[in-house]
């Protein structure tokens, strides 16, 4: 496997088809315990989710659950999701019972203890694996045996994957590691763009963007979430960066 970095105690690499054994379920002495002390970043494609979840609009769940932070030096803007004061930092919508919106869990809820880094080469984007073994997790003594990408697949965690690798291309965007800053203006389509898909299909819908006019076809397929932040992305990939790619020397 590819070095990543040192990596802490409790983390440890693994193979795509290396064999771990795991399960998570009620059962289980410590279940939900990794749903407290607890800092969940989120994707766009989690925010998607949490809103078939939880039946709300994205801008209501932006407004409830979710902060946005942003360290300055930083291109853009990372999102979590709120957690209770509780004194344990409790997710908010976790219970006696479990994940009160299960079917619609983030990709790191779905993928825990395993986790996935993406690296870029020169073929393109390199995946890699870790085991995160924390002390109170039981669920490593339970005899379900997996590999990392079995276990991707059986979270459904396939999709995630590539919408969260397509953001990452903006993200490690040839600009951004070049030194480049976006204006206030980009960082506010990205929020809007990746984040708050309802008030962005609105807008698109409507004829509100500026410099975005959809034909009839184009709008109609905009019906589908997925489809929606699929334009997102290829939204900002060609707005985003134009001003630098125009300021480089020729």
């Amino acid at each position: 496997m590819t070095d990543v970095g040192v990596l802490p105690e409790h983390i440890s690499r693994i193979d795509g088809d290396e064999s771990f054994t795991f399960a998570c379920h009620p059962k289980v002495k410590c279940f939900t315990e990794c749903c407290r002390l607890l800092e969940l970043a989120l994707t766009p494609y989690d925010v998607l989710r949490l809103r078939k979840g939880t039946g709300l609009t994205s801008e209501d769940l932006l407004a409830k659950y979710i902060i946005t932070e942003q360290e300055p030096g930083e291109a853009f803007p990372r999102l979590y999701l709120t957690m209770v004061d509780d004194g344990r930092a409790s997710c908010v919508f976790v219970g006696e019972d479990g994940c009160s919106i299960y079917a619609h869990r983030p990709g790191a809820c779905r993928a825990y203890p395993l986790g996935r880094a993406v690296t870029r080469t020169d073929l393109g984007f390199e995946e890699h694996f870790v085991i995160l073994q924390e002390n109170h997790c039981q669920g490593f003594l339970e005899a379900a045996t997996h590999t990392p990408r079995r276990y991707t697949h059986d979270q459904e965690l396939t999709l995630y994957n590539q919408f969260n690798d397509a953001v990452l291309e903006i993200l490690q965007h040839d600009a951004i590691r070049n030194g480049f800053i976006p204006s206030h203006k980009d960082v506010a389509l990205f929020i809007l763009a990746l984040y708050n898909l309802d008030t962005f299909r609105r807008l698109l819908l409507e004829d509100q963007l500026e410099r975005i006019i959809l034909n009839k076809e184009e709008k109609e397929q905009l019906t589908d979430d997925e489809n929606v932040l699929k334009f997102a992305i290829a939204l900002l990939h060609r707005t985003v960066f134009a001003q630098f790619f125009c300021s480089m020397p020729k």
